[in-house]
């Protein structure tokens, strides 16, 4: 099974209304320095709707300004679908969003 294969199968593990990080999804496969290659991954999503990308952030809550799937205001507007508070400045709140465990 390939890197993306596996990023794939972790991201579609987070559950609705919950966040994970790049970082997280990268040590959860074992490569904890993997995180930009999961947001590549992330970016050729092959079965968006199903695996969803949408929920995946950077270490500080951020959501992707490059969204490959409508840019940013669709990362949120999914986010909002979903109950997750998505802050002005495209943030969310870790404590209270994020996954403990993948």
């Amino acid at each position: 099974m390939s890197f993306y294969d596996r990023v794939y199968e972790a991201v579609v593990r987070i559950p609705e209304g919950k966040v994970a990080t790049y970082g997280q999804i990268a040590a959860s496969l074992g490569s904890p320095k993997a995180s930009r290659a999961v947001g590549y991954a992330l970016h050729f999503n092959p079965r968006p709707g199903i695996i969803p990308c949408h929920r995946v952030v950077n270490r500080n809550g951020r959501l992707a300004p490059a969204f490959a799937f409508g840019g940013i205001d669709a990362q949120k507007k999914l986010l909002l679908s979903e109950g997750v508070e998505v802050h002005d400045d495209y943030t969310v709140d870790l404590e209270r969003y994020a996954v403990r465990r993948l």
